[in-house]
């Protein structure tokens, strides 16, 4: 609370960029479907005929330096070098650049100058106030309740819900669980002046993790499945598997971002075969925190999902919006302190 009011007084720089920037994020840690959104925003941008690009920080990353991931077909990365969820996004998203760096600013202007980004998507960006933003969107799960939720570290609220009141746009997600409408009510009474949009998870196939052969549920619908996950809402993934029509054989549990070893997955492999399933079954995410060159003895099945925004058409209109008012600024405004003439071109590495 403190830090936010420095920022707002001006006693902490906010730094912006040349493009505009959409910033998505939440209230709580993980687990609210936010990396599906950020995949579905990138997705209508470039639809818009905008050239999108993907600011993050790469949570649970071995290094610290900035990382730029230029487009490039059939873009594959290691996980440990750029975070778990970065990868996930550099496969789904081949045509969209993506920048590691905990400095937002440093890597906005890296992809604005080198990968010729005119729109930016801050990955996890509603409590990072030192980037300004054109657009800022607050992602909320049907399944969890946040008014008697605390904050951490006792809870996984990052700050209160009166926080809503600084969103632009907050999307329902995951309302294939639940009824999103005694979320919308709260939200409304908090920020009358947010727009709402609901999205559910869909599920668009499975990939075998070993082989990277793809398939549809419909393959696995009569047989037994061990699931597991390492997220931050696992028991959300447990009940979309349910409501596609999955038949679980037991549900194990990991700590969001886990890096799976090699005796893990051989005890899930037995218990699978104990319990009688056919296969072991995971998110895409999870699959990208596997050692490498790891062979099962079960298949191992990621489920690969989308996220869709049930008003698309109005979601769409408002991007559209943003570019059309936003697109005109090619240079930073006055607010932008450190944006000094004669900047030096920020500098990463590429892989």
């Amino acid at each position: 609370m403190l830090r936010r009011a420095a920022y707002r007084r001006g006693w902490l720089e906010v730094r912006r960029l040349a493009r505009p920037v959409i910033s998505v994020g939440n209230l709580s840690v993980g687990g609210t479907g936010k990396t599906p959104l950020v995949a579905f925003i990138a997705r209508t941008l470039v639809k818009l005929g905008a050239k999108p690009g993907i600011l993050t920080r790469g949570y649970g990353r071995r290094g610290r330096g900035l990382i730029a991931l230029p487009p490039k077909p059939e873009r594959l990365v290691d996980p440990r070098e750029v975070g778990d969820e970065p990868a996930l996004l550099a496969r789904a998203l081949p045509e969209v650049p993506i920048v590691i760096c905990a400095d937002r600013y440093r890597g906005g202007r890296l992809a604005e100058e080198r990968l010729n980004v005119n729109v930016h998507i801050l990955d996890d960006g509603f409590q990072h106030l030192a980037l300004a933003r054109d657009l800022d969107l607050v992602v909320l799960d049907v399944t969890q309740e946040l008014d008697h939720a605390a904050l951490l570290p006792a809870g996984r609220l990052r700050e209160p819900l009166n926080g809503l009141q600084r969103a632009h746009v907050v999307v329902i997600s995951r309302m294939e669980l639940g009824d999103p409408q005694p979320l919308a009510c709260r939200v409304a009474e908090i920020n009358p002046h947010a727009k709402i949009f609901r999205s559910a998870t869909k599920l668009c196939g499975l990939k075998e993790i070993s082989s990277g052969e793809t398939g549809s549920r419909e393959n696995w619908r009569s047989k037994r499945v061990l699931a597991f996950c390492g997220i931050g809402n696992p028991q959300t993934f447990f009940q979309d598997l349910r409501k596609w029509e999955f038949s679980l054989a037991s549900e194990e549990v990991f700590p969001d971002h886990h890096a799976y070893m090699e005796t893990e997955l051989s005890r899930l492999s037995k218990k699978a075969r104990q319990k009688g399933a056919a296969a072991l079954l995971t998110t895409e995410k999870d699959g990208m925190n596997f050692p490498t060159g790891w062979k099962a003895d079960l298949p191992i099945l990621a489920c690969a999902i989308q996220a869709e925004v049930v008003e698309a058409q109005d979601f769409e209109a408002m991007l559209q919006a943003l570019l059309e008012t936003a697109g005109g600024r090619v240079s930073p405004g006055p607010e932008c302190r450190s944006a000094k003439p004669g900047h030096a071109p920020a500098r990463g590495r590429y892989p």
